[in-house]
């Protein structure tokens, strides 16, 4: 009689959750989504939680709450500066990007419990129109799955949030790892991408999963602040934008065995 196959691993990643409307968005559409699809891992990026930039504790709670697991973050994590001790305690559900100096708060990476087997979170930062002097996320990932360990057998699955800004790196990226992780996909440009595929080596990747926020705004901001900026070449005050909101995800479902992708498929919601 031939085994009976385990059903894959089915993994949700919410692209950047920005203010209360996006909050108030994954509330309306997680706990249904998360039952439907009987999802075993839910992920978000957690950096425009705190009214657009940053983090807080309270805000992580509340995700939770809405069925959020484990969070990953980037260049707007130090916002609340509240969070780096709570970064800082064992098991605490948020990691930040990898490729910061190595005694920034926090941790780059993590590998979590998921139905009673190992799964490895990965965050790094892309360096193309980035902000900041950040090590080699290229470099800093082969780093970090030697000590994980290998794909299928030490591990479940990989997931790799790679936050940023170029699409060439965010792919190329992707390219590099293919085969050795489960997913990598892309945030921090807020805005989605048409692209979701899996890769030859079978490897899941999106540029940009985007953000779950208002949709009639400029990346989550207030578009008149946004424009007056433009036109006056002038710094004005960015407010959170009101209006309806959108919800965007990356479902992946992960083949037992390897770990390797087996489905992916974007999923957006709209008039939040």
């Amino acid at each position: 009689m031939a085994a009976i196959r385990e059903k894959p691993m089915k993994i949700l990643l919410i692209g950047d959750i920005f203010a209360k409307p996006g909050r108030e968005a994954v509330k309306k559409v997680l706990p249904a989504l998360r039952n439907e699809r009987e999802i075993d891992l839910v992920i978000a990026n957690a950096e425009n939680l705190h009214h657009g930039k940053g983090v807080s504790d309270a805000k992580i709670q509340e995700m939770k709450g809405a069925g959020i697991d484990f969070f990953t973050s980037g260049n707007h994590i130090w916002k609340v500066p509240e969070i780096f001790i709570e970064m800082e305690k064992t098991g605490y559900p948020l990691i930040r990007p990898a490729n910061y100096p190595g005694d920034a708060p926090g941790r780059g990476f993590e590998i979590i419990e998921v139905k009673g087997e190992k799964v490895a979170v990965i965050n790094l930062l892309g360096r193309v129109f980035m902000p900041g002097n950040l090590d080699d996320p290229f470099a800093k990932a082969e780093a970090i799955l030697k000590a994980i360990g290998k794909l299928g057998k030490d591990v479940k699955a990989i997931i790799v949030d790679f936050h940023g800004e170029a699409s060439a790196e965010k792919k190329a990226f992707a390219l590099n790892l293919d085969g050795r992780v489960s997913m990598v996909y892309g945030t921090h440009t807020h805005v989605p991408t048409a692209d979701e595929m899996i890769l030859s080596g079978g490897t899941a990747f999106q540029t940009d999963i985007g953000m779950t926020g208002v949709l009639e705004s400029v990346i989550g901001a207030d578009k008149q602040a946004i424009i007056e900026g433009f036109v006056t070449q002038r710094p004005v005050k960015h407010e959170v934008a009101e209006g309806k909101a959108y919800f965007n995800a990356l479902m992946v479902e992960t083949d037992d065995k390897s770990g390797l992708a087996v489905k992916v498929e974007r999923i957006q919601v709209r008039d939040l």
